[in-house]
């Protein structure tokens, strides 16, 4: 019984020794775990941690700036001054020291601060719009890498299925080529597609690797992080989308490019009437406050003789007669960058209906080829099956077999690349109308 007690003990003592040794281990050495994203997580990521987003907020931060260095030059200036002068006249050292106060503010010119405001609050909300606009444009890159990822995924499901019939099938000619039933012949044509099968698996798992890897890389994660996605539920296949008329109208009061080029042409026009203001003439109120202290030596250290305090306030009107045409030119120059600015905004509302239009004939010619691939792959599937059983039985040959089995894997592939395509498509075409592509 003591022996027992004594192996017990020895046991518990190497037990926590274990146990003490583990706990010590990083945490990602004890348990380390592959964090599973859906597309919502990612969106939601990338557009935190997106660095070309990163870089459109922080000229949002730059333009509030602006704005606030904008109102606040409306307000008078107060400056501080001290001046230390020494002179000698007639043998004489004289001391003198200046204190002064100043301060100044305009009080027209062209209406030009007011639309300098309105112009930093403009410019404000323009470079808010390029951050919205940036995020759109990461969503459908990160959706498309998503959906290829889930294809790839797909692709190889069925190719395991593929796989595993082959080698099945390999299985029963072997027993077959045993009893003499078949020729060597036909147990080589089966072992080549079982080969074959298994190289399109790996191809298919490579696949999915590079496409993890793109989906990694738009979302700025280190290549060699625990990455896997996870699968809606279901794809619904069974979608109406909306007219093209509507989806466009809905885009043009939506999107924050087409937002952003009317904002800037506004701002442009702002400028305008800016430039303008260099014709008016120019007030200013300056007001001051100093103060003189002289002292002189002599057969004694500083000798004070004098303080003196003189205010003073002041209005200046400046009016501008000849500038070598610098107004007249600053005025045409911001004409013509408003020109640019409507051309601008026509194009990026041209390029937005060009796009929706795309995305509207992706989405017909999308449904179209999912509808005849999945007819085509029920019939390709029955076809296969009817051929194995055939098979199995000796009613056919394996060259019969293995065109069935050709028709049906091309048939399967058109059909799982046409129903990804689908879902793409009509996630796109949906977003210019305010759908989020995680609904």
């Amino acid at each position: 019984m003591q022996t027992l007690i004594k192996m017990i003990r020895v046991k518990f003592k190497e037990l926590s020794m274990i146990l003490l040794f583990l706990s010590f281990l990083p945490a990602g050495i004890a348990q380390k775990q592959t964090k599973v994203w859906d597309l919502k997580a990612c969106i939601e990521y990338a557009k935190k941690n997106n660095i070309q987003i990163n870089t459109l907020r922080l000229t949002a931060s730059s333009d509030k700036q602006d704005l606030s260095l904008s109102k606040n030059a409306r307000y008078p200036g107060l400056n501080a001054s001290v001046s230390q002068n020494v002179s000698y006249n007639n043998s004489d050292f004289q001391n003198s020291t200046n204190y002064g106060v100043n301060s100044s503010v305009v009080l027209f010119k062209g209406n030009y601060y007011n639309n300098d405001i309105k112009a930093s609050k403009l410019s404000l909300e323009a470079a808010n719009l390029d951050v919205t606009s940036a995020e759109n444009d990461i969503t459908l890159q990160i959706t498309q890498a998503y959906l290829n990822i889930l294809l790839a995924g797909e692709n190889i499901e069925y190719v395991k299925d593929l796989v595993t019939t082959s080698e099945s099938q390999v299985e029963q000619c072997k027993e077959k080529l045993k009893s003499g039933t078949v020729a060597l012949k036909d147990l080589m044509q089966l072992e080549s597609t079982f080969a074959t099968d298994k190289y399109t698996l790996v191809a298919a798992e490579n696949t999915r690797r590079q496409n993890i890897l793109s989906l990694k890389t738009l979302l700025q994660l280190p290549a060699d992080s625990s990455f896997e996605i996870t699968a809606p539920e279901n794809a619904n296949t069974e979608i109406s989308i909306a007219s093209l008329d509507s989806v466009r109208k809905v885009a043009l009061q939506i999107m924050p490019q087409v937002k952003s080029s009317d904002i800037l042409v506004n701002k442009q026009s702002v400028e305008v009437a800016m430039a303008k203001a260099g014709y008016f003439p120019t007030l200013s109120m300056d007001g001051s406050l100093s103060m003189s202290a002289m002292s002189n030596q002599y057969n004694s250290y500083f000798i004070q003789e004098s303080n003196q305090i003189t205010p003073q306030i002041g209005l200046t009107l400046s009016i501008p007669i000849y500038n070598k045409k610098a107004n007249s030119i600053a005025v045409a120059k911001s004409k013509i960058s408003l020109e640019q600015a409507k051309l601008s905004s026509e194009n990026v509302k041209t390029n937005l209906m060009q796009t929706i239009e795309q995305a509207y004939i992706n989405v017909k010619n999308a449904q179209s080829q999912f509808n005849a691939a999945k007819e085509q792959l029920d019939y390709a599937k029955e076809s296969y099956r009817i051929s194995s059983e055939e098979l199995k039985i000796g009613s056919n040959n394996n060259v019969e077999y293995l065109q069935q089995k050709n028709l049906y894997v091309q048939a399967l592939q058109q059909y799982v690349q046409a129903k990804y395509s689908m879902l793409l498509y009509i996630k796109i075409y949906n977003f210019y109308k305010g759908t989020p592509v995680t609904a």
